[in-house]
């Protein structure tokens, strides 16, 4: 599976959370969450997203933003109203003082705010994405990106907002899928933006050949790829490809192809039932011997070594 794919298909990415805030200024959210990735949609009135560093951005009807973390920011009615509620790890909603505000702001169905009638509507989506393979793309974004809805039009927001207020079987289902169908439609819009730092596999994709290749890998690392079997599937000689595919992406294919079965590894080996032996047959490594070889010699630590530092990472 693809890079966007597997953005958005492991099982910390099915742990996303998804409300709908209903404001009326003055009003100032601090988020201190510490998630990795934020979204944001305008679907009425409008908020200023104000990080620690950087200028801040104003949000109006149909814009969204993507704030990339784990540093705090600010979500309010204006860069200058103080905070008057803090967003903590686990969900958590509480005062300056520490009070618990998760009751008080509660609004009916996944939503939340200081008045149901306020005037400023947000979709927001918080996904606790902390893998090697997220890391690929989110670590191309910046801090802080906001499409303008004037110039970049989705359908899915308006569904967005009428389905999460649904009390009704498979609800749960349908936002995760439209949420992440949402995120991925901003990362395609944002890296086709002449102004992003879109990675060199990502912009290759788009190649003919190399492009071909690349998915070819993504999508099933654990066959026995070589240079010649892959040039053969993307219809071109193996000297053609292994030129081809390094100028574009930055380093040869089976380079590249023993970088993503290891990140997939890395990733696999953080859930706790995951077996050695099982991960290395998954990516595409005959033993569990073979993999923990390769493990060591590219990323200088052991599996076991790195199952361990993030188990005892609070924040994996």
């Amino acid at each position: 599976m693809d890079a966007l794919a597997n953005l958005l298909d492991g099982p910390r990415a099915r742990e996303a959370f998804l409300l709908r805030a209903v404001m009326e200024p003055p009003w100032s959210v601090r988020i201190e969450d510490r998630a990795p990735l934020c979204l944001m949609t305008m679907a009425r009135g409008e908020a200023w997203v104000v990080p620690d560093t950087g200028a801040p951005r104003r949000l109006g009807p149909g814009d969204v933003a993507v704030v990339r973390g784990p540093d705090p920011y600010t979500v309010a009615d204006s860069p200058d109203t103080p905070p008057q509620a803090w967003i903590l790890p686990g969900e958590e909603c509480r005062t300056a003082d520490g009070r618990d505000l998760a009751e008080a702001m509660a609004l009916g169905v996944r939503t939340w705010g200081n008045r149901a009638d306020g005037s400023t509507t947000l979709l927001i989506g918080t996904y606790p994405l902390d893998g090697e393979i997220s890391a690929r793309l989110l670590d191309a974004l910046p801090p802080l990106l906001v499409l303008d809805g004037e110039v970049w039009d989705c359908p899915l927001m308006p569904w967005l907002g009428e389905e999460i207020v649904r009390d009704e079987a498979g609800q749960s289902a349908v936002l995760d899928r439209l949420l992440d169908l949402l995120l991925i439609a901003v990362l395609r819009a944002w890296f086709a933006r002449p102004e992003a730092r879109a990675p060199a596999w990502y912009r290759a994709l788009g190649d003919p050949v190399v492009g071909r290749a690349l998915r070819l890998l993504q999508n099933n690392p654990a066959h026995p790829w070589t240079v010649a079997g892959l040039a053969a599937k993307a219809g071109v000689s193996r000297a053609a490809l292994a030129r081809r595919f390094t100028a574009l992406v930055g380093e040869p294919p089976m380079a590249y192809l023993t970088g993503w079965r290891l990140a997939l590894a890395a990733d696999l080996l953080r859930e706790p039932d995951a077996t050695l032996t099982a991960v290395a047959r998954q990516v595409g490594y005959g033993s569990a011997f073979a993999l923990s070889a390769a493990f060591k010699r590219i990323r200088g630590v052991s599996p076991r070594e790195h199952r361990a530092r993030g188990s005892a990472d609070p924040a994996g």
